[in-house]
């Protein structure tokens, strides 16, 4: 019996590690749905509510190259899940995206994975926005000798 029962957990984490997997055309449509009213469809930060906020949305296509060519996928999660905090969007005791995601699984047997899983994928889609380019920069190779 109680092999039965690892088999099951081992059967269910494996399961959740294949549907993880990078989504981005998932989170080109989570994007288009919870972040293109504010940071605009193509993430410049030009959303038709822009005028109506405070502190304007940042340009998505730039996190990369503001955070020295890197695209920091833990800070980009967190900041999504709520677990960063971001002056724009509320206190740091309302994690906007991150409840709001699970919630939209409470049927499901795994709301919170789930949840994790469309954040992912929304991650998987801010990276393809990014600027061609905003790679660290490699060293100039040496100029030829005229």
């Amino acid at each position: 019996m109680k092999r039965v029962g690892v088999c099951i957990a081992l059967a269910v984490a494996v399961t959740a590690c294949v549907e993880s997997q990078r989504r981005p055309e998932v989170g080109k449509s989570l994007y288009a749905v919870h972040c293109a009213s504010c940071h605009g469809l193509g993430g410049r930060g030009d959303g038709p509510l822009r005028p109506a906020l405070t502190t304007p949305p940042s340009d998505l296509t730039l996190i990369a190259h503001n955070n020295g060519g890197r695209f920091q996928e833990s800070k980009v999660l967190s900041t999504i899940d709520g677990r960063y905090a971001v002056a724009a969007h509320g206190p740091r005791d309302m994690p906007v995206w991150g409840v709001m995601f699970t919630d939209a699984h409470r049927e499901d047997p795994f709301p919170v994975h789930r949840g994790l899983d469309d954040a992912r994928a929304l991650v998987d889609y801010l990276r393809t926005l990014q600027e061609p380019g905003d790679a660290a920069p490699a060293e100039a190779p040496p100029s030829p000798a005229p």
